[in-house]
C-alpha cells in the first residue's frame, strides 16, 4: 500500500510536468501562429517574388531557378510549421493525462535505476537530453507491458538490454490531478482495468493503451511475420490490439511507412464510423479505410452488377431449406474454395491453347475487326508467351489496325456530311493550324499574307492562285482526318480497356456443363449438383448480375486473362472480421497487394457466412498463403467485453466455447422472458429500455436475427411509442449512441451497454448454421443481457445449465 509521503511525491511530479507542459506549449502557439502565417503569406505572395522571363533561353533558366527557391523557402517552412503543429497538439493531448504507467528499471552493470513514465506520447526535457515521459510504443516502453517486477528486458536496434524491473506503478490521472495509483506486480492492475471495463459504451472505439495486456502488446509489437493471424474471442480486444498496432508501426517505421499504406477492411460502413477515432487520438493519420464489397464494385464497374453480402446472408438466414437453398450453399461454399482457385488457374492455361472469347469492332452499323479475326491472330503468337502477354500483343494489333482503318474511312461518304454541316469554328481551328504550319515556311510567306487578307472573301469564289487551291484542299484533308478520328476514338479507347476481350462469356463458358469444365479445369470433383449450380450461375450472368460469392472469382479470372491489377504502394493489410472472408479472397487479397504483410482478426465462433475460413486448426488455409516461416497465430481466450455472468452465458452456447476465459467483473445474470404476443413483447421491451436508461445506460441494441425482422420490430416498437428509436441499415454509415434496432450481422465488432434479443425462440434460431449468429448478438452485450420468446426457446438455450440466467 502507498503512503502518504509517495502519493505527495507523485502529485508533486505531475504538477512539474504540467507546468513545463503547460510553459511548452505558450512557447509554441506564438511560432506556430507565426508560421501558419508565413506560409499563407508565402502561398499568397508566390508569383510576385518570382520574375517570369522565358525570352531567351538564360531568361528561362533564371525564371526556372527563381521558381524553385520560391518552391524550397514555401516547402521549409510548410515543414517547420508541420513539425512544430505535431508537437503543440501532442502536448495539448497529454495535458489532461501526461502518463499512466511507470516503471523503474535498472540496467545490468549499472548501480542505480531510471525511472521511466510511459504515456500516449513522448515530452523530452528543455535540452534534450532526457525524457520526462516515453511514448507508449518506445522499446523500453515494452517491458510494462510485458513483465511484471523482477528480470526484465527489451529490445533495441543495437541489441537486447538485460536488467531488473525494480517497480511498475499504475496511474489515474484526469485533468491534470491524480486520482488513484497503485503498484502491480501484473500487467495491468485489476484495480485499473476493471473502472475501465465497467464505464459505457462509446459511440466510437477509444484507445487502450493504458490497458493493454501482455498478449495484446505481442499482436502490436510484431513486426516480423509476413502473416499475422489474431484469433480471438468475443470481446477479447482484437480489433483494438490491431488499430494500436498501426499506430505502433507508424511510429517505429515513421520515416519509411505513411498511413496511406496502410488499409484496414472493415465488416461495414458502420464499422469504419465506429474506429475513425483511435489513430487520431494517438497522434497519427487514419489509415485508409474500406470494405471488400467496396473494392470489389471498383474493379467490377458497370460491367455488371454485384449482390451485396449482407443481400446474401438474408437469402441463407430467410430462404426455407429447399433444393434450390442447397444448391446455392453448395454454390457458395464451391466457389470460395482453393479447389475453386486452382480450377480457375489451369482454366487460364487451357485458355491459352484454345476457347478465348473476343467481341468484334463494328463502327456505323459495319464490323471493321471480327471477334473471329482476333481470334486467329491470338492464337498465332508464340505459345509460350503468357496470357496476358499475348492479349497486350493483340491489343497493340487492334490499335494499328484501326489506324490503318481510320485513315481509309476518310474518303467515305459520311465524312463529306458531317463536312457540310461543320460550323465557323471548326473551319476556323483548322484554318489557324494550316497558317502555322505556312508560316513555318518562309518561301511562300508573301502568298500567306496575301492569303490572309483575301481569306474573309475566298470561299465560294474561284481562286486562280494555285496554292490557293493547294491550301483549300489540305484545309478539307485536315477536316475529314479531324472528323474520322474524333469518331475512331471510342473505339481506341475501348481496346486500350482491353473491352474487345469477352470476360462474362469466358466466365459464362466455365458453367456450360460439367463435362467441359472437366476439360478446362482438369478437375476431377465436382460439388454434389453441379449442373443446377451452373444454370443458377448462368441465369445470373444473362441478366448481367452477379452473385457475391462470384465476384472474387470473375475479377480473378479477367486478371488472369488480362493482367494483374497490383498495388505494390501499400505494405500493410488488416482484415477485420477476417473468419468471414472465403480463401480464395485471401488468395485474391495476396496478389493485388504482393508487397504487403497482412494481419487477420477474427472469431471462427462468429463465422456467419458460408464462406467462412477456419483460422486456426491445423489444416487453415491462412497458415499455408505465405508459409509457415513467415505466418504467426495469436489465441485470445480471455474476454473482456461483457460481465462474467454474461460471458459464462455465452460460452456455453458453443461447442468448445469452454476454453474462453472472463474477466472477473460481476454484474447481473442473462434474464430470459417468455411473452405471449408481439404486442406483449414490444410492451415489455420499451418498459425494460426505460428501466436501463434510468441505470444509466446509454447504448441499447434491440438486435434482430435479419433485416426483415428488424423492420419488423422497429415498427412494432414505434407503434407502441418508443421514442428516440433508430434503425440501423447496411446503408447506415455513422455509429451513434441511443436505442437502435440492428440486424446480429451488422452489430459484428461493435459493443453496447446492453442488448435486447427481439427473438430468440426456436421459430428464429433452429439450424445448427444458425447457432453462431445467436452467439454473436449476444455477445455484443457489455453489462447487460435480456432474451425474448415467443414459445420455445431456441436449442442452443435450452441446452445450457439453468443456473446461468434468470428466468421470468
Amino acid at each position: 500500500m502507498l503512503n502518504a509521503k509517495d502519493w505527495q511525491h507523485e502529485q508533486e511530479r505531475l504538477d512539474l510536468i504540467t507546468e513545463k507542459l503547460l510553459s511548452r506549449i505558450a512557447e509554441l502557439e506564438p511560432e506556430v501562429t507565426g508560421l501558419s502565417d508565413q506560409v499563407r503569406d508565402i502561398r499568397k505572395r508566390f508569383w510576385e517574388e518570382v520574375t517570369v522571363n522565358t525570352s531567351t533561353d538564360e531568361d528561362f533558366e533564371e525564371t526556372f531557378y527563381s521558381i524553385k527557391q520560391q518552391e524550397a523557402v514555401l516547402s521549409e517552412r510548410e515543414r517547420s510549421h508541420r513539425q512544430r503543429m505535431q508537437r503543440w497538439k501532442s502536448m495539448k493531448r497529454m495535458l489532461p493525462s501526461p502518463y499512466f504507467g511507470r516503471i523503474d528499471f535498472q540496467e545490468d552493470g549499472l548501480s542505480s535505476s531510471e525511472q521511466i513514465y510511459i504515456g500516449v506520447s513522448s515530452f523530452v526535457d528543455e535540452d534534450g537530453m532526457g525524457f520526462l515521459v516515453y511514448d507508449w510504443r518506445t522499446p523500453i516502453a515494452s517491458m510494462y507491458y510485458d513483465y511484471s517486477p523482477g528480470a526484465a528486458s527489451y529490445e533495441t536496434p543495437g541489441g537486447q538490454i538485460n536488467g531488473a524491473m525494480m517497480l511498475k506503478r499504475q496511474y489515474q490521472i484526469r485533468d491534470g490531478k491524480l486520482q488513484n495509483l497503485f503498484d502491480t506486480s501484473l500487467t495491468i492492475g485489476d484495480e485499473l482495468l476493471q473502472q475501465v471495463l465497467g464505464k459505457g459504451a462509446d459511440a466510437q472505439m477509444k484507445s487502450i493503451v493504458a490497458t493493454i495486456q501482455k498478449e495484446q502488446n505481442a499482436i502490436i509489437r510484431n513486426d516480423k511475420s509476413r502473416m499475422l493471424i489474431v484469433q480471438g474471442a468475443a470481446g477479447s480486444g482484437k480489433t483494438s490490439a490491431a488499430l494500436q498496432r498501426a499506430a505502433y508501426l507508424m511510429y517505429k517505421y515513421r520515416d519509411s511507412l505513411k498511413a496511406d499504406q496502410i488499409v484496414l477492411f472493415s465488416p461495414n460502413s458502420m464499422f469504419n464510423s465506429y474506429v475513425s477515432t483511435v489513430l487520431p487520438e494517438l497522434g497519427e493519420e487514419n489509415m485508409q479505410q474500406t470494405t471488400f464489397q467496396e473494392y470489389l464494385s471498383y474493379w467490377l464497374g458497370s460491367t455488371l452488377r454485384l449482390e451485396d453480402p449482407f443481400d446474401q446472408m438474408e437469402f441463407l438466414l430467410t430462404a426455407k431449406p429447399t433444393q434450390g437453398y442447397e444448391v446455392r450453399l453448395k454454390g457458395i461454399q464451391y466457389k470460395s474454395s482453393e479447389a475453386f482457385l486452382k480450377a480457375l488457374q489451369c482454366y487460364a492455361l487451357w485458355l491459352g491453347k484454345e476457347g478465348m472469347l473476343f467481341r468484334g469492332i463494328s463502327f456505323r452499323d459495319r464490323e471493321l475487326i471480327s471477334a473471329e479475326q482476333m481470334k486467329s491472330k491470338f492464337y498465332s503468337y508464340d505459345s509460350s508467351i503468357r496470357l496476358a502477354n499475348r492479349v497486350v500483343l493483340l491489343r497493340d494489333w487492334l490499335l494499328k489496325e484501326l489506324n490503318l482503318l481510320e485513315r481509309k474511312e476518310q474518303e467515305a461518304y459520311w465524312v463529306q456530311d458531317e463536312l457540310d454541316y461543320l460550323d465557323n469554328d471548326q473551319y476556323a481551328a483548322v484554318y489557324s493550324e494550316l497558317l502555322k504550319k505556312y508560316r513555318r515556311e518562309e518561301a511562300v510567306f508573301d502568298f500567306t499574307e496575301q492569303y490572309v487578307e483575301a481569306y474573309g472573301e475566298f470561299r465560294g469564289k474561284e481562286q486562280g492562285e494555285e496554292n490557293v487551291f493547294d491550301f483549300v484542299e489540305q484545309e478539307e484533308e485536315l477536316l475529314r482526318r479531324i472528323i474520322v478520328k474524333e469518331h475512331f476514338k471510342p473505339l481506341k479507347r475501348d481496346v486500350k480497356k482491353l473491352m474487345f476481350i469477352d470476360v462474362i462469356g469466358l466466365y459464362h463458358q466455365l458453367f456450360e456443363d460439367d463435362a467441359p469444365y472437366r476439360k478446362m479445369t482438369n478437375e476431377t470433383e465436382l460439388p454434389e449438383s453441379w449442373r443446377e449450380i451452373c444454370m443458377l450461375t448462368r441465369e445470373k450472368l444473362n441478366r448481367h448480375e452477379l452473385f457475391y460469392e462470384d465476384a472474387t472469382p470473375f475479377l480473378y479470372l479477367k486478371e488472369l486473362v488480362e493482367g494483374a491489377r497490383t498495388n505494390t504502394e501499400v505494405r500493410h493489410i488488416f482484415v477485420d472480421e477476417g473468419q468471414d472472408y472465403s480463401p480464395f479472397q485471401y488468395a485474391f487479397l495476396k496478389k493485388l497487394f504482393p508487397r504487403a504483410r497482412m494481419t487477420v482478426l477474427g472469431d471462427f465462433s462468429q463465422a456467419i457466412f458460408a464462406q467462412a475460413t477456419n483460422l486456426h486448426e491445423a489444416d487453415s488455409p491462412l497458415l499455408r498463403l505465405y508459409g509457415e516461416d513467415e505466418t504467426s497465430l495469436i489465441r485470445l481466450v480471455r474476454s473482456y467485453r461483457s460481465t462474467r455472468e454474461i460471458v459464462e452465458f455465452t460460452k456455453l452456447l458453443l461447442h468448445g466455447g469452454e476454453e474462453i476465459v472472463p474477466f472477473n467483473r460481476s454484474g447481473r445474470k442473462p434474464l430470459l422472458l417468455k411473452v405471449g404476443s408481439g404486442e406483449e413483447r414490444a410492451t415489455r421491451i420499451i418498459k425494460d429500455i426505460t428501466q436501463l436508461k434510468a441505470e444509466g445506460f446509454d447504448s441499447i441494441a434491440v438486435i434482430t436475427k435479419t433485416a426483415a425482422e428488424s423492420h419488423e420490430a422497429y415498427e412494432a416498437l414505434k407503434t407502441k411509442g418508443c421514442e428516440g428509436l433508430r434503425l440501423i441499415t447496411k446503408e447506415t454509415l455513422t455509429f451513434e449512441k441511443g436505442v437502435m434496432v440492428i440486424p446480429a450481422y451488422l452489430a459484428k465488432g461493435v459493443e453496447f451497454d446492453a442488448v435486447l434479443i427481439y427473438d430468440a425462440s426456436s421459430q428464429v434460431y433452429s439450424r445448427e448454421s444458425e447457432r453462431k449468429l445467436f452467439y454473436t448478438a449476444c455477445t455484443r452485450a457489455m453489462h447487460r443481457l435480456l432474451l425474448y420468446a415467443l414459445g420455445e426457446w431456441a436449442p442452443y438455450v435450452l441446452e445450457l445449465d439453468t443456473s446461468l440466467y434468470e428466468l421470468e
